[in-house]
C-alpha cells in the first residue's frame, strides 16, 4: 500500500456520506446543506496555573440543527483540531437520526493532555472553558447539550453543569445543560456503562439475524466466540465485561498503550482492568502473554473485534491483514475509508461507528429527558406496577394450595415476577429496544436494495434520510 494516501478521519467521513447519498434521490441542494457543518466556534482562553498564565484551544461545533438541541461529547486530548470535532459533529447528526433521538449533531473538543494537570486545576480549566462556551449558548439545555468523550467523564461533566448553574440561576433545567453526570447529581443509572452495553446490544441484534450472521462465516450466538478488543477504557472494559460475563464470549486479545494481552482459552477482563489501573499498562498482568506491539494483535485470528480506542486504527497499511470476519466500531471511525473498502471486498462485515456507540447518546437522551421532567424513571409507576402483579401471585398462590405437589411454582418465581422496575432497569430496556429497532431499518434497508454493499452504507442512508425529512419539514 506503499504510495497510497490515506484519507484523513473528516476525508472518511465526507467519502463515506458521498457513498451514500449517490445511491438516494435528494432534491438538488439539500445534499450539500445536510452535509456541510453549520458552524464551528474556536475558543483560546488564558488561565492562571503554577505561578503563570497558560492559554489553551477549544472548539464547540454544531454540523446540524435540523432537530435542536444539538448533541455531541466534549474530549480532552492533544490531537483535538476543527477537522477532528467537525466530524465527529457529522457522525452525531447521524447518529443521533439513526437511533432517533430528537437531537443535531454537535461535538466539542479541548487540546490538552488531561494526565498533566492535578485535579484542581483540571477543574479551573473545565471551569472556563465551560463559561466561554456557556456565555454564547453552546451549552444550554435547549440549544446544546454536551456529554463525556475521550479524556472527560462525569467528574468533567458535574463541574460543567455547576457552572452552567452558576451563571444562569433562574433556570429550572439547569441540570439538562449536559449528559454524563454523576447519578447523586442529575444523572442516571446506567450512563457510564451506556456505550459499552450498547455495543453487546448491537451484537446480541446482529446474531439474531441468521442471514447477516452467516455473511461472516459466523454461526450461533455469541457464546464461545474469540474477541479481541482495543482499547480497555470506558467503552472496550464495560463492552468486554458484559459480553465476557453475560454472553459467554472469549477475550481473547487485549490491546492497551503499552501493548498487548493475548490468551486463546480467555481473560478475566475485571483483573486486567485493575491490573491496568495499578501498573498503568498490561505488561505483566498474569491473564496473558504480553505482546509489545499491541496492534499486531488487531491482525490475529479472532471471531470479532471491537476496536474501542482512536480513529483510524485500521487502515490502509494492516486492513488487507486482518483476519476477523466481523468487526464493531466502538470508536467512532476506527476504520479509514480507505480500509473500509478493502476489508468489504474481503467480505468482513462491519457494524459501523454510527450504530454501534450509539448507547451513549440514547442513555444521555433518557438522562436530559429525566432534567427536564424532574423525576427519576420508575418513581410514579413502580409500586403500581407491583400491586398489580401482588394479584397474580396471590392467585397462584391460592391455586398452589389448592392444587398441592400437582403444581408449584418456580422457586424465586414470586421475588422475580413482584419486583417493580427501577431506573436501571428502564434505561436498559429502553436502550435494548432502540438498539433493536435501529439495527432493523439498517438491515431492511441492507437487504432490500442490490445496491447497497454493507450495514455502513445502511446506516447513512437510514439516517440521511430521516435528516431529510427534518428539513422539507421545515420547508427547506
Amino acid at each position: 500500500m506503499t504510495g497510497v494516501i490515506e484519507p484523513s478521519f473528516r476525508e472518511s467521513v465526507d467519502l463515506m456520506f458521498d457513498r451514500a447519498v449517490r445511491l438516494m434521490d435528494l432534491p438538488p441542494g439539500l445534499e450539500e446543506k445536510i452535509k456541510v457543518c453549520n458552524a464551528t466556534y474556536t475558543v483560546r482562553f488564558g488561565v492562571r496555573l503554577r505561578g503563570s498564565i497558560q492559554t489553551f484551544t477549544g472548539y464547540r461545533s454544531v454540523h446540524s440543527e435540523h432537530m435542536e438541541p444539538v448533541k455531541g461529547g466534549i474530549r480532552f486530548a492533544m490531537g483535538v483540531n476543527q477537522d477532528e470535532v467537525e466530524a465527529l459533529a457529522a457522525l452525531m447528526t447521524y447518529k443521533c437520526a439513526l437511533v432517533e433521538t430528537p437531537f443535531g449533531g454537535s461535538k466539542g473538543g479541548l487540546r490538552i493532555d488531561p494526565r498533566e494537570y492535578e485535579e484542581h486545576e483540571l477543574e479551573q480549566i473545565t471551569r472556563r472553558f465551560a463559561y466561554e462556551l456557556a456565555k454564547r449558548d453552546l451549552i444550554h439545555p435547549s440549544q446544546n447539550v454536551p456529554a463525556p468523550d475521550m479524556g472527560t467523564g462525569e467528574r468533567e461533566m458535574a463541574w460543567i453543569a455547576d457552572q452552567y448553574r452558576r451563571m444562569n440561576t433562574t433556570d429550572i433545567n439547569a441540570n439538562a445543560c449536559v449528559t454524563g453526570k454523576p447519578a447523586h447529581a442529575g444523572g442516571i443509572q446506567g450512563r457510564v456503562e451506556a456505550t459499552g452495553r450498547g455495543v453487546q446490544y448491537a451484537l446480541r441484534e446482529f446474531f439474531r439475524h441468521p442471514d447477516d450472521v452467516a455473511r461472516t462465516g459466523l454461526s450461533g450466538k455469541l457464546d464461545g466466540k474469540r474477541v479481541i478488543v482495543q482499547g480497555l477504557g470506558n467503552v472496550g472494559y464495560h463492552a468486554a465485561h458484559f459480553l465476557s460475563t453475560e454472553d459467554g464470549a472469549k477475550i481473547t486479545g487485549i490491546v492497551e498503550r503499552d501493548g498487548g494481552l493475548v490468551n486463546p482459552k480467555g481473560m478475566d477482563v475485571d483483573a486486567v482492568r485493575d491490573w491496568v489501573a495499578q501498573n498503568g499498562g498490561v505488561q505483566g498482568c498474569p491473564e496473558g502473554s504480553f505482546v509489545p506491539d499491541g496492534a499486531k494483535l488487531l491482525e490475529e485470528d479472532c471471531d470479532i473485534l471491537i476496536p474501542a480506542a482512536i480513529e483510524g486504527v485500521i487502515n490502509l497499511e494492516n486492513a488487507a491483514r486482518i483476519k476477523a470476519p466481523l468487526i464493531i466500531e466502538a470508536a467512532n471511525g476506527p476504520v479509514t475509508a480507505g480500509a473500509d473498502e478493502v476489508l468489504r471486498k474481503m467480505g468482513v462485515v462491519i457494524i459501523p461507528d454510527m450504530y454501534a456507540n450509539a448507547g451513549g447518546v440514547t442513555v444521555s437522551y433518557f438522562e436530559w429527558v429525566k432534567n427536564l421532567s424532574h423525576i427519576r424513571f420508575g418513581r410514579m409507576q413502580r409500586r403500581q406496577e407491583e400491586a398489580r402483579h401482588q394479584l397474580i401471585v396471590d392467585e397462584l398462590q391460592r391455586l398452589d394450595e389448592h392444587l398441592g405437589d400437582a403444581w408449584s411454582m418456580t422457586p424465586n418465581f414470586k421475588e422475580k415476577y413482584l419486583r417493580g422496575a427501577d431506573e436501571l432497569e428502564l434505561v436498559r430496556s429502553g436502550l435494548d429496544d432502540t438498539m433493536r429497532i435501529a439495527y432493523q431499518s439498517m438491515s431492511e434497508t441492507w437487504h432490500r436494495r442490490d445496491d447497497v454493499e454493507d450495514l455502513r452504507t445502511a446506516a447513512y442512508i437510514v439516517a440521511i434520510g430521516r435528516v431529510a425529512d427534518s428539513y422539507r419539514a421545515k420547508g427547506l
